[in-house]
């Protein structure tokens, strides 16, 4: 059952304490630290993140700790990885995963309840095709970024309007179906074929504190939620207390 959503009252925003669960290293956080100046922000992955830029970070399973810990933060944001979420990772495509012993846990919903139990307001980020409620929709053009990485975020607690979607200025650079095609966008995700290079990530994410390859194609960028944190201050300030 959903708990009833409570706000600390604040002086300032160095008084939000932020969980930011499925961390990676910390591209959720770095936006809401722009937005909120002075929070303190926790990361959690199950992976060690020795790049996380936050202020604190937990190794261990998200879902626990929010369980555990959830209560004791004025606002969560979730990042569950999304490879056992999208479209293409289901119907047949699941078939010939499981055939390979390929398997990816589904953890929208287990992190939705987890969430509502703590009666915060809260953020669930995801793919097309995942069951995250499509609240919001944000996109790298929106924000003149580099990557397009259109991602979908379910807003538990409170709500926002959602920003008109700018024309894509072009394509995608890179191979598709043996042809090559410029364009004003890298493709951050795998390797070869035209993608982006590790400093290309980083440009076209915002992101300059990290060179892993691999979570640098995971991470989110900063201007995403940067832009989540400053419409949830304008929405919430009377309830939150904070100082315009």
């Amino acid at each position: 059952m959903t708990q009833p959503t409570h706000f600390r009252r604040v002086a300032h925003t160095s008084s939000l304490r932020v969980l930011d669960a499925y961390s990676c290293i910390g591209g959720g956080t770095e936006g809401y630290r722009r937005a909120f100046p002075g929070c303190h922000i926790t990361g959690v992955d199950i992976e060690a993140q020795p790049d996380y830029c936050g202020d604190a970070f937990h190794q261990g399973d998200a879902i626990e700790f929010i369980l555990a810990h959830g209560h004791e933060f004025d606002f969560i944001h979730t990042s569950p990885p999304c490879q056992g979420e999208g479209a293409p990772t289901k119907g047949t495509n699941a078939a010939h995963n499981a055939a390979i012993g390929r398997t990816y846990p589904r953890l929208i919903g287990p992190t939705r309840a987890a969430l509502e139990t703590t009666g915060r307001p809260y953020v669930i980020e995801n793919v097309a095709g995942s069951e995250v409620r499509k609240d919001l929709r944000l996109c790298g053009e929106m924000f003149g970024l580099g990557v397009l990485m259109h991602r979908y975020f379910e807003l538990g607690g409170w709500t926002t309007v959602q920003p008109p979607h700018p024309r894509h200025r072009g394509r995608v650079r890179g191979w598709r179906h043996g042809q090559y095609h410029d364009g004003p966008y890298v493709a951050a995700y795998g390797k070869g074929g035209g993608k982006a290079t590790v400093e290309e990530i980083r440009e076209a994410k915002g992101i300059d504190w990290s060179t892993d390859h691999l979570r640098l194609r995971e991470a989110l960028p900063p201007a995403y939620t940067e832009f989540i944190g400053r419409a949830f201050l304008a929405t919430h300030t009377a309830a939150l207390g904070v100082a315009a």
